[in-house]
């Protein structure tokens, strides 16, 4: 009986232990890291990122122990703009150079609703870390026809470009500035589930 008993519970643990490692990897050709910002007030400028990697672990079904990290390689921007890429890349922006990446790491991802997450963490930029939050939707589950498990998220947030270093501008005549402060950020991303 202690034997069985024992068996038991190592097979639980097992099972527990199985799940906890739950991770997903994103399919960066299925996935779309978009920004937006106001250019001469009235305009808007977008753009993305190409190169980018993120990961989701979780030990619940539901997510809400759910851990997010991802990382933005900077020299991918793109804006359909050469000229423009190459401004965004140099020192009146993100010195790609001298700070290669922009990283998020999740410290927690609240449920909100039914599929819906309240995820905050520490976004780095241009070398600043800050606290953000970013709000996520769950857009559910599916098998491929190739036998992979894969899940949508959309996930939407902003940030005030000035707090991490990335002040350039130039004022408006009529009023405001070229580039406004805040950049509105989409991530529109499939994951896989990892075998």
């Amino acid at each position: 009986m202690k034997k069985m008993n024992a068996l038991i519970v190592a097979l639980l643990l097992s099972a527990s232990s199985v799940f906890a490692q739950t991770k997903w990897e994103v399919d960066q050709v299925h996935t779309n890291v978009i920004f937006n910002v106001s250019h001469m007030v009235v305009a808007e400028v977008t753009g993305n990122f190409t190169d980018f990697n993120a990961t989701i672990t979780a030990s619940k079904a539901d997510y809400s122990d759910a851990q997010a990290e991802m990382t933005i390689k900077v020299a991918s921007i793109s804006t359909d703009n050469e000229k423009r890429d190459g401004h965004l890349k140099s020192e009146d922006f993100f010195a790609a150079e001298k700070y290669p990446e922009i990283t998020f790491k999740s410290k927690s991802f609240k449920k909100t609703g039914d599929n819906t997450y309240k995820i905050t963490g520490d976004f780095t930029m241009r070398g600043v870390t800050k606290t953000i939050e970013l709000d996520a939707k769950f857009k559910g589950e599916i098998t491929d026809p190739w036998g992979n498990v894969k899940s949508g998220w959309k996930v939407t947030g902003s940030v005030d470009r000035t707090e991490y270093g990335v002040n350039w501008n130039k004022a408006i005549e009529a009023g405001g500035f070229v580039v406004g402060k805040t950049v509105d950020i989409t991530i529109n991303a499939e994951f896989a589930k990892k075998k």
